[in-house]
Order: structure tokens, then sequence, then C-alpha cells
């Protein structure tokens, strides 16, 4: 569903008064466009595995977005133990392949010039961001009643 949204469809789906697509959707999102600077940076760094793997991180993200919104929407419509181990999945998935794709773009800082350095740590930022937010919604959704 989210790759198939304009930005702007995303922006409004996500400022919208609903359930999901929310924080979960967003965070996933952000930890893909820190995966995708990884991946340029990889590449500048002329690391072709390191940036295969996070193109693949940015993918497995924005499925794990879409997989955020469909596991809360389950869970609004029946909360038990299974709705409520997949909100808390979910999240700590997200958390998982952002502290990846922040391996993958320090990797990268050493061998990059300046300009392009730049772009490694923005990546770095965004995913420890990502990973700290999904952490935290993890932690609610553990305790959401």
């Amino acid at each position: 569903m989210l790759r198939e949204l304009t930005l702007d469809e995303l922006l409004t789906a996500v400022g919208e008064r609903t359930p999901a697509p929310a924080s979960g959707a967003a965070t996933a999102l952000t930890a893909a466009l820190a995966a995708a600077l990884a991946e340029l940076s990889a590449r500048y760094a002329g690391n072709e595995a390191d940036a295969e793997r996070a193109h693949a991180v940015a993918a497995e993200l924005v499925e794990l977005g879409d997989a955020d919104a469909a596991a809360y929407g389950a869970f609004m419509a029946e909360r038990n133990e299974h709705t409520r181990a997949e909100i808390v999945r979910v999240p700590e998935e997200i958390a998982r392949l952002a502290d990846e794709a922040v391996e993958l773009a320090l990797r990268a800082t050493d061998e990059l010039s300046p300009s392009v350095a730049g772009d490694a740590r923005a990546s770095a930022a965004l995913g420890r961001a990502a990973a700290t937010v999904a952490r935290e919604l993890a932690r609610l959704n553990r305790a959401e009643s």
C-alpha cells in the first residue's frame, strides 16, 4: 500500500485521524530512507555487497511499514495475544533493520569524500532515530490494553 501512494497521499494518510498508517509506518519509511542513503554511501565507497544489502533492507522496511499498519488495524479490530504480539514484533523488526542501515552507512564513512560522508552520517542519524522510535513503539504496544 505505502509504495503505491504518492508522497502527498502518504503525508495525507499519516496525518488523518485514523489508527494507521501512523508512527510505525512513518518510522519504517524513515529507516528505509536511512537505508537508501547507506546504499548510496556504500556505492561511492565501492562496496557493492553492502550497497545491495542496503537496497534490500530499504525494501524490507517499506514492507514493514505496510505490515505495521495492517497489524495495528488487526489489533484494533480484535485485541488478543496474537494481534498484540504482531504490534510488538513489527516495530522490533523495524528497529533491527534500522540498526543494520546504520552499520552499513558507518562502514562506508571512512572510504568517502567529505561531501558523500555527509550522506553516510545523515543515514546513520536517521537510522538511529528510527531505531529509537521503533523500540519505543514496541514498548508501548507491549503495554497497550
